[in-house]
């Protein structure tokens, strides 16, 4: 892809990596809340396509141009389509960052940015989606990226067994009282 716009920007006339520069802002641009949603649309397909065919350095400096934050919002609009392709394009972005993260032995930073702009929360309430697919490439997202496990959610819930008795969630230490409904 860089290579493509790299021969566009020297056809042009123009210093690439300024050409190239220029071209990320306005993609980037394209994705702001303020642009129509068409032409969000085209842009989420664009930084998609972008992050599954870009190399890792590609991707990055798609992050540095602030991609994660756009395809985040675009998490909440009502065309499950859209929001298959941001949950993509956020996931080779994550991908990319675990990759990194395994290298260097620190935290996953591209994680940690789609937390801040947000996306973690709005990957976790898209679990509710009525879509499938969505569902379970969120779950997929929220096991592999953010060590969120569907059983460990699961686990507070299931009743302890003490004996013959079921114990749910309360203190064993507690001795059963009457409750004094007279008292306020």
């Amino acid at each position: 892809m860089l290579d493509d716009l790299e021969y566009y920007c020297r056809k042009q006339g123009t210093n690439s990596s300024r050409c190239r520069e220029q071209h990320y802002s306005t993609v980037e641009g394209l994705l702001l809340t303020n642009a129509e949603f068409d032409i969000r649309k085209e842009a989420a397909w664009a930084i998609s396509n972008a992050t599954s065919g870009g190399n890792n350095n590609q991707i990055k400096f798609l992050v540095q141009q602030g991609c994660i934050r756009p395809l985040c919002d675009l998490l909440t609009v009502n065309d499950p389509k859209i929001v298959t392709i941001a949950l993509e394009g956020l996931e080779n972005i994550l991908k990319v960052g675990e990759e990194e993260s395994k290298s260097t032995g620190q935290p996953n930073a591209m994680a940690i940015f789609v937390s801040e702009a947000e996306g973690l929360n709005k990957i976790e309430d898209l679990q509710q989606h009525s879509n499938n697919d969505i569902y379970e490439k969120c779950i997929k997202i929220l096991e592999t990226y953010f060590g969120v496990e569907e059983e460990e959610e699961m686990a507070g819930l299931a009743p302890q067994m003490e004996g013959n008795t079921f114990g749910f969630g309360m203190d064993q230490q507690q001795t059963p009282g009457t409750f004094d409904f007279t008292q306020s």
